[in-house]
């Protein structure tokens, strides 16, 4: 062999996910803990056949979903390579699973309820339950907006102003989704799963407009919040609101590099601020 791939790991026979999607998230987990950096080239396809005791075939079709997450490039002769790109529109789950990686893992989280957020983290929280992550503590920062106070957005439509029933309805939605993040992440500490199992939950008085996710203080995805107009039911009747799309908006993807003056490494480093700005500032504790 080539080199050393023990870093890559090897294939769980108990998964049920097909060989080449447990190399691709082998490999993927590999790019997002930078242990393969950007422009870095990835091992050979024989290589990687041999690792894993697969036809070749198997390790074309691991590579293609990692090209269709633009997470590399290939070229023709030369192999594959990790992108130097680091802003592309991303989904955010395999990034949240690869995070879990790490011994110590961190997730602050900014935006309207946090719906993304709870059932992105089920998943990795699943393996952990059945051991297939193992982290030793896990630490959740969750940053939203308190609907209970008057807002922007979301707004009814007709009058195009706050609305007392329409707040009432986005309180419920933001308070299912942090109290669905809190009860996960507590109940690994409670089993002893993991050493320390932490979630704190903050609001504040700002109309939530993106999303914002800070993994391992080491990635960041950042995404709007499209405003669109649509018809709700509010104590059984419908209404007309403008309302704040979440689920499935595009996310970009910011890392941190070795180079101090990049643009992923700078985008990280001016989440971190404004996060713990906000945090530390005009936020105060949710009561759930």
């Amino acid at each position: 062999m080539a080199e050393d791939l023990d870093y890559l790991g090897k294939l769980d026979p108990d998964d049920p996910k097909q060989a080449s999607q447990q190399i691709a998230n082998k490999l993927r987990a590999a790019i997002l803990t930078r242990r393969l950096q950007p422009g870095d080239k990835l091992p050979s396809q024989p290589d990687l056949a041999s690792r894993y005791g697969v036809a070749r075939e198997t390790v074309k079709r691991a590579l293609e979903v990692l090209r269709t997450e633009r997470l590399i490039v290939t070229r023709q002769g030369s192999g594959a390579f990790v992108r130097a790109q680091t802003q592309r529109a991303v989904e955010l789950r395999p990034h949240i699973e690869a995070s879990f990686e790490r011994t110590h893992v961190s997730i602050d989280f900014a935006g309207f309820s946090g719906e993304t957020l709870r059932d992105a983290l089920a998943e990795a929280l699943d393996k952990v339950r059945v051991g297939r992550l193992a982290p030793e503590s896990i630490a959740v920062r969750v940053l939203i907006s308190d609907m209970t106070a008057p807002m922007a957005l979301p707004a009814r439509a007709e009058t195009q102003s706050d609305d007392p029933a329409v707040r009432e309805r986005a309180e419920r939605i933001t308070r299912r989704a942090a109290d669905g993040v809190m009860d996960q992440v507590a109940e690994l500490g409670d089993l002893g799963l993991v050493r320390s199992a932490t979630v704190e939950v903050r609001m504040h008085r700002a109309s939530p407009l993106f999303k914002l996710y800070i993994l391992n203080n080491e990635e960041v995805f950042y995404g709007f919040y499209p405003v669109v107009e649509r018809t709700v039911s509010i104590k059984g009747e419908p209404m007309a609101i403008y309302d704040l799309m979440g689920k499935d908006v595009p996310l970009f993807h910011y890392a941190v590099t070795d180079d101090d003056a990049s643009h992923g490494t700078q985008f990280v480093e001016a989440s971190r601020q404004w996060f713990d700005s906000m945090w530390s500032t005009i936020a105060y504790r949710y009561d759930g």
